[in-house]
């Protein structure tokens, strides 16, 4: 669920700043109130990319602090799995690591 929502909120913002890109192009060539009209827009647009990259930011961090806690409270609940499944992971490093 949350890489589907990093991916769309992604998406979103690269399509909002190649938007204000081509807004910022268009308003090079001309001058005038429609310049202004259209380097506004690329503003809003741009201000708009980065209020969404920012909601996906403080929803990743979110996130990975419940992961992380529900992470915490498995291993105190469960020290003797944990250091199984650490030292499987160790040795499994080893291995691979000896073949080398």
């Amino acid at each position: 669920m949350l890489e589907q929502n990093i991916s769309t909120v992604n998406n979103d913002v690269k399509t909002l700043v190649k938007d204000a890109q081509a807004l910022f192009t268009a308003a090079t060539a001309l001058t005038g109130e429609k310049a202004e009209e259209l380097r506004g827009r690329g503003m809003r647009a741009l201000d708009t990319a980065l209020a969404k990259a920012h909601e996906a930011q403080i929803s990743a961090v979110a996130a990975s602090k419940e992961v992380a806690k529900q992470a915490d409270v498995y291993v105190k609940e469960n020290p003797w799995r944990s250091i199984a499944a650490a030292a499987g992971v160790g040795l499994l490093i080893g291995v691979i690591i000896g073949r080398k």
